[in-house]
C-alpha cells in the first residue's frame, strides 16, 4: 500500500485588509463563512477579489458584508448576471451575532474585514469588533514598529 504524501505547508490566505490594523484598534475577532455563488468561488480561486474596502453591518438578526469587489472572469458561466459588488451573506452562530450587536449598538464599534481565507474547501473570513484609532496612536504604532525593526538590527549585529 502506497502512503499519502503529506500536503505542503501553503498560504491558506486569499486576501488581507492591511489598513484595517492601522486606521482600528481591533478588539475581538470572529471566524465566518460567506454565502458565495459559483462563479464568485472560482474568481477566488483565481485571485480577483479585493476586501480593503469592505464594511459589515447587521440587519434583521443576520450578518451582511458590502465593498468586497469580486472581479468575475472572462469565462464565467453565461446564463448568471455577475455582480462584482454585491452584498453577501455571513454565516455566523446566533450567539456571535448577538455579541456583535452588543459591540456595534452598545460600545459603538465598527466591524471590519480582517482576512479571507481558504478553511479546507471553504472560504472562511476573519471579521473583528474595532474602534477606529486618533492620530497620535498612528503615530506611536507607528514609532513602536520603527523600534521593534532597529532593535532586531541591532541584535542581529551585535550576535557576529
Amino acid at each position: 500500500m502506497a502512503k499519502k504524501k503529506p500536503s505542503k505547508p501553503g498560504s491558506n490566505t486569499i486576501a488581507k485588509n492591511r489598513s484595517a490594523r492601522h486606521e482600528f484598534s481591533i478588539d475581538d475577532e470572529y471566524e465566518a463563512g460567506l454565502s458565495l455563488q459559483g462563479w464568485e468561488v472560482k474568481a477566488i480561486r483565481d485571485g480577483k477579489i479585493n476586501i480593503s474596502e469592505s464594511y459589515v453591518f447587521l440587519r434583521n438578526g443576520e450578518a451582511f458584508i458590502s465593498g468586497v469587489t469580486i472581479t468575475p472572469l472572462n469565462a464565467a458561466s453565461t446564463h448568471v448576471v455577475a455582480d462584482p459588488t454585491r452584498v453577501r451573506k455571513l454565516l455566523l452562530n446566533r450567539r456571535e451575532i448577538e455579541k456583535l450587536e452588543h459591540a456595534v449598538n452598545r460600545d459603538g464599534e465598527t466591524i471590519v474585514a480582517l482576512t479571507m481565507y481558504w478553511k479546507a474547501s471553504w472560504v472562511k473570513i476573519k471579521i473583528g469588533t474595532a474602534r477606529g484609532k486618533k492620530l497620535h496612536d498612528k503615530r506611536s504604532d507607528s514609532k513602536d514598529r520603527d523600534w521593534q525593526r532597529d532593535k532586531a538590527r541591532i541584535m542581529k549585529h551585535s550576535a557576529r
